[in-house]
């Protein structure tokens, strides 16, 4: 376009992203508040040499094929299950994420979560705004995290943040998670036993082909009656329509989410859109639209890193939060 190399920018991202990039390269950037259709990503990105990716962005063999040019895919995330990292290598794309600016808020917003679905703060504010508030009436009585057994399923960077949240609220912490795990104060269990035995579980895990649908309809059935569920994961680590007939029932207490299966473009199966039947759950439910990082320094932040590496390739260099191995380096 000018002797730069060209870098597609597919969600809008702050002026100081665009000011640190402009120099060496030639952007295009989506400037809106909504996600371009896969086409007009993939259109962009047919002749681009970078490609800076979001949460809704789905990098694969086919994308790949269809953009010849790319040297590098930064990810402004930290989860990348929507995104072929085999592919990226076997085509010789680097591909990085960003693991630890989103630790912290995440965590943040799973406690937020909690609280807000076991002492019903959505619909004590629904109330109040209806009208029907006139003064204290012996409703809406919620559960307490003093005394209450948390498990937190994942213990991750994000399920310790999670716990150290936590810690201070004089609750009992149980954790599950198949790899080691740095002491905190918390018990690590088994995965039944946590599922048998918590007033509330947290699920931080990962989506991988093992904890797909984690919290199926069986599972659901051998939780203990009235129990929380809040979801900071991946939507598809539960079963929503199951979630939604076990709210139904009375045998769930309750659901939190901050993500949903429809979000997983990596599945084929996914669906479209979150459950009608789980969303008319509207007194038992709390959701959030993927908030987990919303907090403007850190999505800046986020951002600057992915931009970062982005320029570390450009220059020939490897690039920071590398996912893969591209060797030799590849320079545009």
């Amino acid at each position: 376009m000018n002797g730069k190399p060209v870098v597609v920018i597919t969600h809008r991202v702050h002026p100081e992203v665009i000011e640190l990039l402009t120099p060496r390269a030639t952007l295009v950037a989506n400037e809106t508040a909504d996600s371009w259709p896969r086409e007009t990503v993939r259109a962009h990105c047919r002749n681009a040499d970078a490609m800076i990716a979001f949460m809704p962005d789905h990098v694969g063999d086919a994308f790949l094929a269809a953009c010849p040019r790319l040297r590098i895919v930064a990810c402004a995330l930290k989860g990348f299950d929507n995104f072929d990292v085999a592919a990226c290598t076997r085509r010789g794309v680097w591909i990085t994420a960003v693991p630890d600016l989103l630790t912290a808020p995440t965590a943040e917003l799973a406690v937020g979560l909690t609280i807000g679905l076991a002492r019903h703060i959505a619909a004590g504010d629904r109330w109040v705004r209806s009208g029907g508030f006139r003064g204290w009436r012996p409703v809406l009585y919620g559960m307490g995290l003093t005394g209450a057994t948390v498990g937190i399923v994942g213990f991750g960077a994000v399920g310790r943040a999670i716990a150290r949240r936590l810690s201070g609220f004089d609750a009992r912490l149980l954790f599950f998670d198949p790899a080691p795990a740095p002491s905190v104060d918390a018990q690590k269990t088994c995965l039944e036993e946590l599922l048998v035995t918590a007033d509330i579980v947290i699920l931080a895990t990962p989506l991988t082909p093992d904890s797909r649908e984690l919290i199926d309809e069986q599972v659901l059935a051998k939780m203990k009656s009235g129990v929380l569920l809040v979801n900071v994961g991946r939507g598809s680590v539960v079963d929503e329509e199951a979630v939604a007939r076990a709210l139904a029932a009375g045998r769930l207490g309750g659901y939190a989410a901050d993500v949903f299966a429809f979000e997983d473009w990596r599945l084929s199966s996914r669906p479209d859109k979150p459950p009608p039947a789980l969303l008319q759950q509207t007194e038992r439910t709390l959701f959030t639209g993927h908030m987990g990082s919303a907090v403007a320094g850190v999505r800046r932040d986020i951002e600057t890193a992915a931009a970062r590496s982005v320029l570390q390739v450009l220059r020939g260099e490897r690039p920071d939060g590398a996912l893969n191995e591209v060797v030799p380096p590849l320079v545009v």
